[in-house]
């Protein structure tokens, strides 16, 4: 089973994403709401994904700085990231700073959606 960490959404939007994970993949999905309760759950147990908002819920941070935290971190950098936003510019950052190609609230159904989520997951 693979392990995915959610960052950053609040209760709907984790709600949404968990049962598409879930649904479509041999996964459980476990939530963080900023960055020192994601990186404290990242150094505790293995991850296979983290999918961050690009603004988190619990203190309205920009989720690119966890992505780059993430590569900074020699014992993080393996762990594969999306960035979880509609706004094509912020997905273009989150690239550029090492995540995989994410994706954002309105494509959930989206086949392109899943098929991003496979590369990892599947």
């Amino acid at each position: 089973m693979k392990n995915v960490l959610d960052v950053g959404q609040c209760s709907l939007d984790h709600a949404a994403i968990r049962r598409l994970v879930e649904g479509h993949f041999d996964a459980r999905v476990s939530q963080a709401h900023d960055a020192a309760q994601a990186l404290a759950k990242l150094r505790g147990e293995a991850y296979d994904l983290v999918l961050v908002n690009r603004r988190l819920d619990g203190d309205g941070s920009d989720g690119l700085e966890i992505i780059r935290a993430l590569q900074a971190d020699p014992r993080l950098a393996a762990v594969s990231v999306m960035l979880v936003t509609n706004y094509p510019q912020f997905q273009e950052q989150a690239v550029a700073a090492g995540a995989e190609p994410g994706f954002g609230k309105a494509d959930l159904d989206e086949p392109q959606t899943l098929e991003r989520l496979g590369k990892v997951l599947g």
